[in-house]
């Protein structure tokens, strides 16, 4: 691993990580201006396209959907998702009081200061309020806020975030669902199924109307479902759908996972981690989504009295290792589905690959007994992390 300042130029070397092979990557003005093999061989480090989480519920005590979220804890989850080699992510409000989406909706979007912590948010991502009320399906979210969709509610939430909300996760079978996803696909907003148990017909609709995404499938639902109808089957079924899934080793078991990847495909598997605000703390109970959550010393967090997961205690960084451990993808494809995949889904040209002309947000890593660690993180060129000096902002 090496880098070597030269004026406006950067060079970065390791090994390419679908390749295997030495190379330089060099940067000029945040953008990647060549990818030269050499005959190195003086690293064991990868370089890679960071990663890019679209459901980011909190991290590191910070809870987006929180009473008390600032600026300065928005700055300090993404310091703490460079650190596990995220490059971008979706902060994700989940079903909440009208008032407190306003409220913080509006206190994302007026993040002002560091500039590389903006560049790392790409948006937001709306997991309800337009969810399935039943027991099971909603999951941990609490049930007196869920409601039927209204545009004109949801555009107050978009101007509360300046526009940026660029997904939204919702039921399809809630009055008024297919309209609501209609206007979200004219208005360029990415719609993801969700916490459903709608049939196989009104989810084939919910595409017809726009929707391409499942979030967390296998998940977000009951404990017990028809063995053949039920949504699940009927999402891997349609092809339009790219499956978002949380590899944390808790969400799914390992033949799930597979039978995920061998139907959706390379291209259209998504990892996303579900983190919610007591990842990376101590095991112990925590108060979330108005009910008590126990984070496990296994990094399981369920919740105590709605007998399911709570989100996810695990970064993204390990959805990549169990993807190859666990479901037998190449370190290539479980990358991509953590990036290049993300990427398309919501038209970030300029980022998610290692090629030329694109965004250098990348990342170095060492992958050893089938764990990752980050070295390096780069946002637009600009080193943001380098385990040498964790201690200190280098941003």
């Amino acid at each position: 691993m090496n880098l070597r300042a030269m004026q406006d130029t950067i060079i970065i070397e390791g090994l390419h990580y679908s390749s295997n092979k030495p190379v330089q990557v060099i940067v000029e003005g945040g953008i990647i201006s060549q990818i030269v093999e050499t005959n190195s061989r003086n690293t064991d480090c990868i370089i890679a396209p960071g990663l890019i989480d679209n459901q980011v519920n909190g991290y590191a005590g910070i809870d987006f959907s929180g009473d008390n979220l600032t600026h300065e804890g928005i700055e300090k989850v993404t310091r703490a998702l460079w650190r596990e080699g995220v490059t971008g992510y979706l902060p994700t409000l989940i079903t909440n009081a009208h008032e407190n989406l306003l409220r913080n909706f509006s206190i994302l979007s007026s993040v002002q200061g560091n500039e590389v912590v903006a560049q790392s948010i790409i948006g937001y991502h709306l997991e309800g309020p337009y969810l399935s009320g039943e027991p099971g399906f909603i999951g941990c979210h609490p049930v007196e806020y869920v409601r039927r969709p209204d545009w004109k509610q949801f555009s107050l939430y978009q101007a509360a975030a300046r526009g940026k909300i660029k997904q939204i996760t919702l039921a399809p079978e809630v009055e008024g669902a297919l309209e609501f996803i209609r206007l979200c696909t004219e208005n360029r907003i990415v719609v993801a199924i969700g916490h459903t148990n709608a049939s196989a017909d009104r989810i084939r609709e919910a595409v017809k109307a726009g929707a391409r995404l499942s979030t967390h499938l296998g998940n977000g639902c009951a404990n017990f479902l028809h063995r053949h109808l039920n949504p699940i089957w009927a999402q891997l079924d349609v092809e339009e759908l790219a499956a978002t899934i949380i590899a944390d080793g808790h969400h799914l078991p390992p033949e799930l996972m597979r039978v995920i990847f061998k139907i959706k495909g390379k291209d259209k598997t998504i990892l996303t981690s579900d983190v919610s605000f007591p990842a990376g703390m101590e095991p112990g109970k925590y108060f979330f989504a108005g009910s008590e959550v126990e984070l496990k010393e296994s990094g399981r967090l369920e919740s105590t009295s709605n007998n399911c997961l709570a989100g996810a205690s695990f970064p993204l960084r390990t959805g990549v290792e169990n993807m190859m451990n666990l479901a037998a993808c190449t370190l290539s494809q479980a990358i991509d589905m953590a990036s290049k995949n993300v990427a398309e889904v919501y038209g970030l040209n300029d980022r998610g690959i290692l090629d030329v002309g694109k965004r250098t947000d990348v990342i170095l890593f060492e992958l050893k007994d089938k764990h990752i660690s980050v070295k390096e993180t780069y946002v637009n060129g600009q080193k943001v992390f380098d385990r040498k000096l964790e201690n200190q902002h280098l941003v």
